[in-house]
């Protein structure tokens, strides 16, 4: 029996998540039993409540709001920690279908990937303010770049891992994770793939992508590119010495 852990970071999301849990399938495969990890990022809501009252087997909760990177690192660690053979993560926000979770983490139980990333942009997208889709774009093409290899959503928060990935990876920024973390696992060897999902624009609740995040997110990028102390994955093995976070 595999065990696939969801990992939901949550912060003020008590309008949606309980939505999100009840979407997600917990008898799609009968060799796979299905476990729920909230992370509470320091809500101030009942986003506590309505995980435990729609059924989340796991609740970390966060004495402070720390960020959204800060809360993905905690609850795939923690996902690994929990024993999890794979790991999803999603946002609470609705926008991604959680009912799709089989066809995300199919390339990691078939032995074919270790790192997936449900792609909105293999679809054709609704919706979505321009500013974010021009954005997503922009970082999606450098991530291309950067790690030379094709990219359509670098910026996803559906994503998939196997239990490899989620014991070496890291994400030194606290305030997102999205572009470190595919920099990060891509250049320890790991193997990428893409899963095309439908979307929607979130209805409740703001999202924290503003025109502030580019001052967060270069210098992260620039210090994952230019750290030294990732080590390709090698006959099993693997060397990796913590970067100091911000």
């Amino acid at each position: 029996m595999k065990k696939l852990i969801i990992v939901i970071p949550a912060f003020n999301e008590e309008a949606s998540l309980g939505t999100v849990i009840g979407k997600i399938p917990r008898t799609f495969d009968s060799q796979v039993s299905v476990e729920v990890l909230v992370v509470d990022d320091g809500s101030s809501d009942k986003t506590v409540e309505v995980a435990e009252r729609a059924g989340a087997e796991h609740i970390l909760s966060f004495p402070r709001n720390r960020g959204l990177g800060a809360a993905v690192r905690e609850g795939l660690k923690q996902a690994y920690s929990l024993g999890a053979d794979a790991a999803i993560m999603i946002d609470a926000d609705d926008e991604y279908p959680a009912e799709h979770i089989p066809r995300v983490i199919q390339p990691i139980f078939a032995g074919k990937a270790d790192y997936v990333l449900a792609s909105r942009f293999r679809r054709r997208v609704r919706g979505m303010k321009l500013y974010r889709r021009l954005g997503n774009y922009f970082f999606t093409a450098l991530q291309t770049v950067l790690l030379r290899t094709w990219i359509t959503d670098g910026q996803t928060g559906f994503r998939a891992f196997s239990r490899p990935v989620l014991r070496n990876m890291d994400i030194l920024h606290d305030y997102n994770y999205a572009q470190v973390m595919t920099i990060n696992i891509v250049r320890q060897g790991y193997r990428l793939t893409e899963v095309d999902i439908p979307y929607k624009v979130r209805e409740t609740g703001e999202s924290f992508i503003t025109f502030r995040y580019l001052s967060y997110v270069f210098p992260a990028i620039w210090r994952e590119w230019r750290r030294n102390d990732v080590k390709k994955v090698r006959n099993g093995s693997f060397v990796y010495k913590k970067a100091e976070r911000e």
